[in-house]
């Protein structure tokens, strides 16, 4: 009989739930007995070495498993919009600008990463997720409103995925279409399709129980997101050698530029330079699923340790990747830079190349939905088994056997809800496909409570830092400067998004 997720209760005997001591509880803190010093030293004394110091199973992540998450999570269809939010900002605040945030990133991650543990960073409580750690340090009614700008940003961002895979599946298609007809036929199609061909495959593998069992996933999801990166870098490259020189301004785009939607006035220069924030925070947004990343982590050396380490490595990496393909990208088209940067290279030279960075994109983004909507699906089903603990449709699990598999653990809320979540997400995306515009609004609404906010104020509590000390104020400043940057970046998404729902048609949007 195969283990039970950890998103369930215990079974239920005569009409009573065993208590078990796996179940990650995202509203309440588990209470733990406290570890000596002596006990973290040597754990072998009081543990078996199966298990850790909380009674779960030994945790078995790495530096390298916890850095191939982090890439899998920050590397998705954010890079893709890059050249075109440079393109707003121009070569001098442009580059700045993603150094600036790659740098805040880092710098609240470490804090976040120290909040894992309540107390000691060694032998304190464990909280198993941003929830927890949100409830242990802060308490009260910080932690409602964490709940549900996580879990909206969550949702969100499946949203965001959804239209970002049925562009390039939509692109693969047409690029094979403009091949076949030798550039003849214009090929124009709806992304209706494509987006609900995406929904199904992540109704399938939505099924997966829980985050840990979807490590594998992540590792694939990185390399694609490599494959495409560096496909994009490589024809950026291309196109600038073919040019012969270097587009762009210092400035960014020029006002009197003709767009899709007309030329571009000074106020929407205003608006989409404003947006542009927006992407750029999109594109390094992790930190709603870094605590849970980390509890997949094995120790010793301590968990924020090695995810100090893994945060660094990625961040790096990731900063690189950014620079060059959002540069290159600007470099290749100027002013017109796309929003997706891989659809203004044309669609049959060389189209077999697109196709594969396509497909490597529409694999990423499968595996980076699961990879960021997984602590959603656990919380909803956490809260429904304590909410209905006798309900067989809430706890049962039945145990389906599956050729080439083994036996899957068929659970019915599981099915349902999971299925009616995807179900939504794409519906949303196919009344609203506009992918700058949710980028934006979507890196705006997460940026500051989420990446600064609330792991600034879990580490002044940890680590007892006295008001209108010199530390606190650098803190606060920083917080209330990401918070201004946050409201102006939604400002300019909205505003875009008002622009586009001027020439928009429900259900009837083709390319």
């Amino acid at each position: 009989m195969l283990p039970r997720s950890r998103t369930m209760p215990g079974r239920i005997n005569h009409g009573v739930v065993d208590e078990r001591h796996d179940i990650r509880h995202y509203l309440e803190v588990e209470v733990h007995p406290k570890v000596s010093e002596s006990e973290a030293i040597n754990p072998q004394s009081n543990y078996s070495k199966c298990f850790d110091d909380d009674g779960r199973l030994k945790r078995t992540g790495n530096f390298w498993t916890s850095s191939s998450h982090i890439i899998t999570a920050v590397i998705g269809s954010g890079v893709l919009s890059l050249a075109w939010a440079i393109a707003q900002l121009g070569w001098v605040a442009g580059p700045a600008v993603m150094v600036l945030f790659a740098f805040v990133n880092l710098y609240t991650s470490n804090l976040l990463a120290q909040c894992y543990r309540s107390g000691d960073p060694l032998t304190g409580q464990r909280n198993y997720t941003y929830m927890d750690a949100v409830k242990s340090y802060l308490g009260g009614r910080k932690v409602m409103l964490c709940g549900w700008i996580q879990y909206l940003n969550l949702f969100g961002v499946a949203i965001g995925y959804t239209i970002a895979a049925s562009v390039s599946m939509m692109a693969i298609k047409r690029s094979n279409c403009f091949h076949s007809s030798g550039g003849k036929d214009p090929c124009h199609m709806s992304s209706n399709g494509f987006m609900i061909t995406f929904g199904i495959i992540e109704i399938l593998f939505s099924q997966i129980p829980d985050f840990d069992q979807v490590w594998w996933l992540s590792i694939v999801a990185a390399i694609m997101s490599f494959t495409y990166s560096t496909v994009g870098l490589g024809l950026g490259i291309g196109k600038v050698a073919g040019n012969g020189t270097f587009k762009g301004s210092l400035t960014g785009i020029s006002i009197g530029t003709e767009t899709h939607a007309g030329p571009v006035t000074s106020t929407q220069k205003l608006w989409r330079s404003l947006q542009a924030l927006g992407a750029i925070a999109f594109a390094y947004s992790f930190s709603i699923i870094l605590i849970e990343i980390q509890d997949t982590i094995r120790s010793p050396p301590a968990e924020y340790k090695t995810m100090k380490k893994a945060t660094l490595f990625s961040i790096i990496i990731t900063t690189i990747f950014y620079l060059l393909c959002g540069c290159m990208g600007y470099a290749a088209f100027g002013d017109l830079a796309p929003g997706n940067l891989l659809t203004g290279f044309g669609f049959y030279n060389p189209y077999w190349l697109l196709d594969i960075a396509n497909v490597a994109i529409v694999v990423h983004l499968v595996g980076a939905y699961q990879v960021y909507c997984q602590p959603l699906f656990a919380f909803v089903e956490k809260w429904s088994a304590r909410k209905w603990p006798k309900s067989d449709f809430v706890t049962a699990e039945y145990e389906v056997p599956i050729p080439f598999y083994g036996v899957y653990q068929l659970n019915f809320l599981r099915l349902v809800w999971r299925t009616i979540f995807v179900m939504l997400t794409t519906l949303i995306a196919m009344l609203m496909p506009f992918f700058n515009d949710v980028v934006g609004l979507l890196g705006a609404m997460g940026f500051w409570p989420l990446t600064v906010f609330f792991p600034i104020e879990m580490y002044i509590s940890q680590k007892k830092i006295g008001r209108w000390t010199s530390q606190w104020i650098g803190l606060q400043i920083l917080s209330m400067t990401c918070l201004m940057i946050s409201i102006a970046a939604a400002v300019g998404s909205v505003a875009g998004v008002v622009l586009d729902l001027k020439t928009y048609k429900p259900f009837k949007t083709s390319y």
